[in-house]
């Protein structure tokens, strides 16, 4: 009987025989669904994308491991931390930095920003040497080099490379008293500008220099650090080594995973994501509505032939599972056009480009396995909830008429 109610069900939907308007709903509630489910789909593999697209912006502001000290800004202990990172064999590299605010001037135009002092091994950590498109990175040979954030020389104006022209940039001094000259107030040095980099939005107004340079303005000895830097040599490892290094090197350090350090900006994207997900969710379900509208068309137009069936024998109960398969059928229909479309309209994007954040930005898309899964389970739950809900009239319909 079951097999039954599915062959009538199936026949019911793709029967080229019948009422126009009862074929014409039905398929409409098939193409709602496709839409829906396409929606959804593309909006997802685009926040995917975007994951991605924010993961490349911040790789160089962050790396795998950051070790900091929790009893003030400069590390105690160089030497036991450098021995311990140089004996893990999970630590691919490591690199020390020291990050204070500044002030940059040149040429009567200044403005604030942000001086990253880094040693030679930097590049090892975080690449940010294959993103300088103007100039060169730093050849470490001599102290005051520097690489500039683009923004910040467009409004300096600072040449780069050139042996005549230097900014100069200025370090306040800590302390208390009466200020009795300039040089109370700050230390300042000239930079040689050499290369160019963009921010991304997370590197705007920064300056990288070699370490040895903030150490001079910030009066500190040689070999201090605010921060090491870690690379692994697997990522996928980052909590195990987390755990290692914190074991070894004992209190007063604190040791952050790069999801760590950006656990506020990690914590909009996924809320955002979430509520594009409820809405688009929302969206589906009002869509199975024409579902909804299909089924109950379907049993007023088959009225007859159900009186029929009856009468021949056939159960209420499988009158019933007639309509609830055909719900089913529409919502299978649907929701694999759904994700057919959407996965074509994925990758058009992806190797055209055609659609754009702005003028230079493409939607950035990625497609994943469990976008399917998700937006799949979805329309299913609701396609199947309403199904279910409007083939029970059928058996009370049929009964009182």
């Amino acid at each position: 009987m079951k097999n039954i109610a599915f062959y009538i069900a199936s026949r019911y939907l793709l029967a080229k025989k019948g009422s126009t308007a009862v074929t014409f709903i039905t398929w409409l509630a098939v193409g709602a669904m496709t839409v829906a489910v396409t929606a959804m789909f593309v909006i997802i593999s685009v926040f995917s994308g975007l994951e991605d697209l924010n993961k490349d912006l911040i790789s160089n502001l962050h790396a795998d491991l950051t070790i900091k000290s929790t009893s003030g800004k400069t590390l105690k202990d160089f030497n036991k931390i450098n021995a311990v990172l140089k004996n893990n064999k999970e630590i691919s590299s490591f690199s020390r930095v020291i990050e204070e605010k500044i002030y940059v001037s040149y040429n009567g135009k200044g403005d604030i920003a942000y001086l990253r002092g880094v040693d030679s091994a930097y590049t090892k950590v975080n690449p940010i040497n294959k993103d300088v498109f103007y100039g060169s990175y730093p050849t470490f040979k001599y102290s005051n080099e520097a690489l500039m954030e683009n923004s910040l020389d467009n409004r300096l104006s600072v040449p780069v490379s050139s042996n005549s022209d230097y900014a100069t940039i200025f370090m306040p001094k800590p302390g208390t008293g009466i200020i009795n000259k300039e040089e109370d107030i700050y230390n300042k040095k000239d930079i040689l500008v050499t290369g160019v980099f963009p921010g991304k939005d997370q590197l705007d107004n920064y300056i990288i220099t070699p370490i040895e340079l903030t150490e001079e303005l910030l009066n500190l000895p040689k070999h201090s650090a605010y921060q090491i830097v870690v690379k692994l040599k697997n990522s996928d490892n980052t909590d195990s080594v987390k755990q290692q290094l914190l074991s070894s090197l004992g209190k007063n350090i604190e040791i952050k995973t790069k999801e760590e350090e950006n656990a506020a900006f990690w914590k909009m994207i996924n809320t955002e994501k979430l509520f594009i997900y409820l809405i688009f969710a929302l969206v589906i379900f009002i869509t199975t509505f024409n579902l909804a509208g299909a089924i109950i068309i379907l049993q007023l137009d088959k009225k007859e032939q159900a009186k029929s069936l009856i009468s021949l024998g056939f159960p209420l109960s499988h009158l019933r599972q007639i309509y609830f398969y055909t719900g089913i059928l529409i919502v299978v229909l649907g929701v694999i056009s759904g994700l057919i479309l959407g996965t074509a309209l994925c990758y058009f994007q992806q190797y055209s480009e055609f659609f754009k954040a702005n003028e230079t930005l493409p939607f950035p898309v990625k497609i994943v396995g469990k976008n399917y899964l998700t937006v799949a389970i979805t329309a299913s739950v609701f396609g199947i909830g309403i199904s279910w809900v409007f083939s029970k009239i059928s058996k009370e319909y049929i009964t009182k008429n």
